[in-house]
């Protein structure tokens, strides 16, 4: 089966450090991508290296080799491969936060993404449970909320420099409010089986935004 194309890409990246075989490369893709999906449904304590050696058809000493320090190396990967995800789904406008239609379009991508993710956010729950459970190993995890905050946070920086936005405004405390706003939104979302409070705090976020011009 063909390996999904972010899947992919974080297995090469690391591959920076270990090299591996294309058949390596596929093995190691398929579980992380199978344990993204086992922690997404069940949490990360859910789940165990047990879970994902039968879901993947994979040995303990195979499953080690790949993932040296055991469960904790895969829920890194696992969550490098969730924040990709997020991430592209949410371009080209992620990188382009420096006008009005690209806050409507980023709006409107992740709308259209999380249609299609009835869990709700995998690195964003991924994040709070390991801030709870594992704080030690949870601020790597959140590094990748933090990722996701800046580009709000460079976007509104260039408004700034282009008069869009006052120039008082503090983009990472905008950036913070919005985000905010977005994570809201996600986690009534899941309560509520429904992608409108999502959109409500996405357009709460935007009014922000707008409040700011």
């Amino acid at each position: 089966m063909e390996l999904d194309r972010t899947v992919q890409r974080c297995t090469v990246d690391h591959m920076t450090t270990t090299p591996m075989t294309e058949r390596g490369i596929a093995t190691r893709g398929r579980i992380v991508s199978t344990a993204a999906d086992l922690i997404l449904e069940r949490g990360a304590r859910g789940t165990s290296l047990d879970d994902i050696r039968a879901a993947t058809k994979t040995s303990k000493s195979q499953l080690f080799h790949y993932f040296p320090g055991g469960k904790s190396d895969l829920v890194d990967a696992v969550a490098t491969l969730q924040a990709e995800r997020v991430l592209e789904a949410q371009r080209p406008f992620l990188d382009h936060l420096d006008t009005w239609e690209s806050w409507l379009g980023w709006r409107d991508a992740l709308l259209a993404y999380y249609e299609t993710q009835p869990l709700g956010c995998p690195i964003g729950a991924l994040s709070a449970e390991l801030a709870r459970t594992d704080p030690d190993h949870a601020a790597t995890v959140i590094a990748h909320m933090e990722r996701w905050r800046s580009y709000l946070e460079a976007g509104l920086a260039r408004m700034v420099d282009t008069d869009l936005l006052q120039p008082s405004i503090d983009p990472r405390f905008l950036s913070m409010k919005i985000f905010s706003a977005l994570h809201g939104g996600l986690a009534l979302m899941t309560m509520f089986e429904s992608v409108e409070p999502l959109r409500a705090g996405l357009d709460a976020g935007l009014a922000a935004l707008r409040e700011a011009a």
